[in-house]
């Protein structure tokens, strides 16, 4: 366990899995998909299908395009804080938008969007030669494992739109 990570594996063989990525910032991003790639295929999924996207406001649209056809999606992106609320917009949008494709579709999304405060922090966290963390992995494994979990758990009917609930 590295700065309070758990340490996850799972057998994720038959799985299906979209890997959606966005393209800003070249580096950061190379090392995100290497670590994603690499967490899916010690999971041993091998059906990965991958789509690139301008940014990471585009993740979302991705995101709900795949989910209904893979057992599980890993969004990966990375936004640096500059000197406009730009920054707020995208990482909120990104994140709420992330969050909505899961809850809607029942498939888990793998949250792979660095939100950092300058580019170090992004590098540091990109699972590059020296990076501390390896944050692709860690998005494709929390999604594996969740979609394996998931495996067992039935889907229950809502309960009723009006009357108390029991």
């Amino acid at each position: 366990m590295k700065d309070g990570s758990p340490t996850l594996t799972v057998d994720g063989r038959g799985l299906s899995v979209a890997l959606v990525a966005a393209s800003w910032h070249r580096t950061v991003m190379d090392g995100l998909i290497a670590g994603a790639r690499r967490g899916l295929t010690e999971a041993g999924v091998t059906d990965v299908r991958f789509v690139e996207v301008p940014g990471s406001f585009e993740l979302t649209v991705a995101a709900a395009r795949l989910a209904p056809h893979h057992d599980a999606v890993v969004a990966l992106g990375v936004v640096i804080r500059g000197g406009t609320p730009h920054f707020d917009y995208v990482c909120q949008a990104a994140t709420s938008g992330l969050t909505e494709v899961a809850v809607r579709t029942g498939v888990p999304v793998g949250f792979g969007l660095l939100t950092c405060d300058d580019e170090q922090q992004a590098l540091d966290r990109a699972g590059l030669d020296g990076s501390s963390q390896d944050k692709g992995h860690e998005a494709a494994t929390a999604a594996v494992v969740t979609a394996v979990t998931l495996r067992d758990v039935p889907v229950l009917s809502a309960p009723p739109a009006t009357g108390p609930a029991r």
